[in-house]
């Protein structure tokens, strides 16, 4: 289909899109919590059943009744001479501060052309304007590969049931292309084609210290205080520069290539007009390391969240019995997720506080990150059609962010890996408020339907 074709077909079919994508938003499917797995079962099945009507062989897969399941499906075309994969999740980040949300986060509202819902960017808006640029190509009787889909109830806390099971579907999952759509244009908003993403390790720090709170004036002096201990303990993963000080951490991380770095540093980096979007400079991380560098090609240790004593109105004088801090850890191409736990394990308990106890749980994520080759077929082709939504052409950019799951499918399934998708900073991702532009939404669902006719 030609561009125009496809704006004319998805003008006729606008208004039925934007009731079944506003359904598929209505699900609260935060998979991290187990209250929400019948929500994410009721969207499971609603996804099958949309797959279905697109001639879809879909299914259920489930390997534990109290995690979200995936959903696994396949449009076969015979003489088709490619297999592309889909790669997805269904789930959403949890939408706490909810007193921020100026409307509910699971009844979409649409506001100056953008759709306000969880997960209206990532990963249902992303995925499912994909799905409709290939309902497009159907319709109009183009040619298509084969087609493999795998959406998964559980990215945004670890991608556990998919990391599992994912050698025992192997040949279920099996594809010549996996196309993921779960990134975003670069930051001057042109497209952009992933050449690299960080890998993750997600977990929970807690120091416990008195049986109970302690009244700070009694025991003030005596007690070893977790609140004080927590921010001791978190200071010490990172030296005076802001870089890593954990031993052994970076010991192994493959730098970028000549031509990589060239790439990615090309455009430079607008530190002003980062700072106001997101209200801060960026000088985060080591000193002295460009921007665009700490981002894309440096691991990071990040504090997620502390909780621990009083934070309510007014003042409580306690020593709190215990506190929690959450990390998260970004890694490069070179780190073995098993190593960097080994080495931050050591390092947490050398470094706990005298008279605390430490306990490091919730260890998940545990997978690498990569960097594709900047000159493969597939990149070209994504390129050739690219070029075409932007007069200043597409770019390859390297995120620093992570799809923990993707290097693993892309191992198993004997996949190149594409990474395309149109998320801006304005969408708000992960935050309050977040939002999905109907533009963007457009820029999907052409993408999908120029990308499959492609690779037929």
């Amino acid at each position: 289909m030609t561009r125009e074709a496809i704006d004319i077909w998805f003008k006729d079919h606008q208004e039925e899109i934007l009731k079944e994508y506003t359904t598929l938003l209505r699900f609260p499917t935060i998979g991290a919590n187990p209250d929400h797995v019948k929500d994410c079962d009721a969207c499971a099945t609603w996804i099958i059943n949309f797959l279905n009507k697109l001639g879809f062989s879909a299914e259920i897969i489930r390997k534990d009744s109290t995690l979200p399941a995936l959903v696994v499906a396949e449009r076969i075309v015979t003489d088709a001479t490619r297999t592309v994969l889909i790669y997805g999740h269904y789930d959403v980040q949890p939408v706490d501060p909810l007193e921020l949300w100026e409307t509910p986060p699971f009844e979409p509202t649409e506001r100056k052309g953008r759709i306000y819902a969880r997960g209206a960017q990532d990963d249902k808006g992303q995925w499912f304007s994909l799905l409709q640029g290939l309902r497009a190509t159907i319709e109009n009787g183009d040619p298509l590969p084969s087609i493999r889909l795998v959406l998964e109830g559980q990215e945004e806390s670890g991608s556990t049931v998919l990391a599992e099971m994912a050698y025992d579907l192997r040949k279920r999952l099996a594809a010549d292309v996996l196309l993921v759509a779960d990134t975003g244009k670069d930051p001057a908003g042109r497209p952009a084609i992933v050449a690299g993403l960080r890998g993750v390790i997600h977990f929970t720090i807690t120091l416990r210290g008195p049986k109970y709170d302690l009244h700070s004036g009694q025991h003030g002096g005596l007690a070893p205080n977790p609140a004080q201990g927590i921010a001791e303990l978190l200071a010490s993963l990172h030296d005076a520069n802001g870089a890593i000080a954990v031993k052994g951490f970076c010991d192994d991380i493959q730098q970028p290539t000549e031509a990589e770095f060239a790439l990615a540093t090309s455009e430079g980096f607008d530190e002003n007009a980062y700072a106001e979007e997101v209200g801060v400079l960026p000088v985060g991380g080591e000193r002295g390391v460009p921007a665009i560098v700490r981002n894309a090609f440096h691991p990071t240790i990040e504090v997620n969240g502390i909780h621990t004593g009083y934070g309510g109105p007014g003042s409580k004088t306690v020593i709190p019995s215990e506190a929690i801090a959450k990390i998260s850890c970004r890694l490069v191409p070179g780190q073995v997720p098993a190593t960097i736990w080994k080495c931050l394990e050591a390092h947490l308990t050398a470094h706990c506080p005298r008279g605390l106890t430490i306990e490091l749980t919730d260890v998940t994520g545990c997978e690498p990150g990569f960097r594709l080759p900047i000159d493969a077929p597939i990149t070209r082709i994504a390129h050739e059609i690219l070029n075409t939504f932007d007069p200043r052409g597409a770019v390859l950019t390297w995120e620093g962010a992570s799809i923990p799951i993707v290097a693993r499918l892309r191992d198993i399934t004997g996949a190149a890996p594409l990474l395309v998708g149109f998320g801006m900073q304005e969408d708000r991702i992960h935050c309050p408020n977040e939002s999905y532009s109907l533009e963007q939404f457009t820029d999907g669902v052409r993408w999908g339907a120029q990308i499959f006719t492609a690779l037929a």
